[in-house]
């Protein structure tokens, strides 16, 4: 046999012994049901004690927050319990026990399939009674209850900006670390608690956030982020999750801040800015549209705050296709905030994404109209004059194109999209000698904004991240 022949024979060989397997894994799937027919949602944990001891028939509520539907089970003996759910969405876990304080409800957003565990504290009251109906509902978070849902990493140390990474263009990662930084800056809309109602584990989780605080503005994020994490154990307040996922987010642990964001979104629906968080994570993952979905559900909470609009209009102008429900919600933005001039401009950038190529549209001119209005309202705003270029650029009206692109370097001269662009309109018109002269001043402008930004980054470390049941990363080379 030659060896033409022999590699022919064993290509049948692996085809049949292929196919054989195939059939039986067939048979197999069809005669045996498996979990994966039937995915549910498994929740099991234990109910302890202050002092770590398993507290034997206490009464654990599971309820779903959509229906309000509930089913009880009773702690086994060691304290254990569990539950299954057929569908995901989020749950409401709790417990309690005559002669225990009663618990603050704790969230958990669920899939299918899914497997959690949460591990509940009850302390014994003072009073050594169960406070009624109404004394539950009035309790509110001043319950102490530490609710334990263990995050799916760890952070592991601390790394310089060189392993700083992002999706999509510069532009986007440009974008990314902006939000961040602004998301950091954004303050609760919640009332807060009246300090009769502060518990002492509330307290106690008010100490973690704020060495956490201490620990960043000295220059080690990795205790601070670990303070964080500790104080939304004690206590998962909006403000203690709000305080971890922003730590992460600042120091590029992306997958985990987004982590984060979401379950303190789920255990806090009301609030706005965990919202805006989750779609600044989710933009620096490189989901755009369920960064533009989240950020336009945060508006729709606060209808009145330009914030998330600001943070839309971001994600829009740096998104290279129209991001969806971003224009209906900058379109109310500059409708109820005629005098805000980045709501016109924003809007206006929304409308121009979408019309493209029609330079004769009604919503061109509707684009115009509101850049005029910006520039108006605020003549400094230098993006607004180079956003007019580009539109007469489009239209071919050049000698009015470099007039508004002058007007962004007289207002920003270190405007480097406005050279760049200009450089471009005096090319158009066989300018050439204009034309370098621009080029070379949006080059110096550039490298001037690139060091800026190089050194913005090196004064913020990136974390190391492990994820669970994965193995462990390695440093990157400096």
């Amino acid at each position: 046999m030659n060896c033409l022949q022999m590699h022919r024979a064993r290509m049948w060989l692996s085809f049949a012994v292929g196919a054989l397997l195939l059939c039986l894994s067939s048979a197999t799937l069809a005669q045996t049901p498996t979990a994966e027919s039937h995915p549910v949602v498994t929740v099991s944990g234990t109910v302890r004690n202050s002092a770590g001891n398993p507290v034997a028939d206490a009464s654990v509520f599971f309820e779903e927050k959509a229906t309000a539907a509930s089913v009880e089970t009773k702690t086994k003996t060691d304290g254990t319990f569990s539950f299954l759910a057929l569908r995901p969405g989020t749950y409401i876990v709790r417990a309690e026990k005559a002669g225990m304080r009663a618990p603050a409800a704790a969230s958990l957003l669920l899939s299918l399939g899914e497997k959690k565990q949460v591990d509940l504290v009850l302390e014994i009251s003072p009073a050594n009674q169960s406070p009624s109906l109404g004394d539950k509902k009035s309790a509110g978070t001043s319950a102490a209850m530490e609710f334990d849902d263990k995050p799916s990493f760890t952070v592991a140390g601390v790394t310089d900006w060189t392993n700083v990474g992002g999706h999509g263009s510069d532009t986007k990662l440009r974008t990314s670390e902006s939000l961040a930084r602004e998301t950091a800056t954004l303050k609760s809309a919640e009332p807060g608690e009246a300090p009769a109602a502060v518990s002492e584990a509330a307290r106690a989780a008010d100490s973690h956030r704020l060495a956490g605080d201490r620990a960043e503005h000295s220059g080690d994020p990795l205790a601070a982020v670990r303070e964080y994490e500790e104080a939304v154990r004690v206590n998962p307040s909006e403000q203690n999750y709000f305080a971890w996922g922003t730590e992460l987010l600042l120091h590029r642990a992306i997958t985990p801040a987004a982590e984060v964001f979401t379950r303190g979104s789920a255990a806090h629906p009301k609030s706005a800015r965990m919202l805006a968080g989750l779609g600044a994570a989710l933009y620096a993952s490189g989901a755009y549209a369920d960064a533009a979905r989240r950020v336009c559900e945060a508006s729709d909470l606060q209808p009145a705050d330009p914030t998330p609009y600001l943070f839309l209009g971001r994600m829009e102008k740096a998104a290279p296709d129209p991001l969806p429900c971003v224009e209906q919600k900058l379109a109310r933005f500059a409708h109820d905030q005629p005098a805000n001039p980045l709501g016109n401009y924003y809007y206006a950038i929304s409308l121009w994404k979408r019309v493209r190529g029609n330079e004769n549209s009604a919503n061109l001119q509707q684009a115009e109209a509101l850049l005029q209005n910006a520039i108006a309202t605020d003549p400094k705003l230098d993006e607004a004059y180079v956003q007019l270029g580009v539109l007469y650029s489009a239209r071919g009206n050049f000698p009015e194109a470099i007039g508004a692109y002058k007007k962004a370097i007289e207002v920003n001269p270190e405007s480097g999209e406005a050279h760049y662009r200009l450089a471009l309109a005096y090319k158009r018109l066989g300018q050439d000698e204009k034309s370098e002269q621009q080029l070379q001043l949006y080059k110096q402008a550039d490298k001037s904004e690139t060091a800026a930004i190089e050194q913005q980054r090196r004064e913020i470390r990136q974390f190391l991240i492990i994820l669970q049941d994965q193995p462990q990363a390695s440093a990157p080379p400096h």
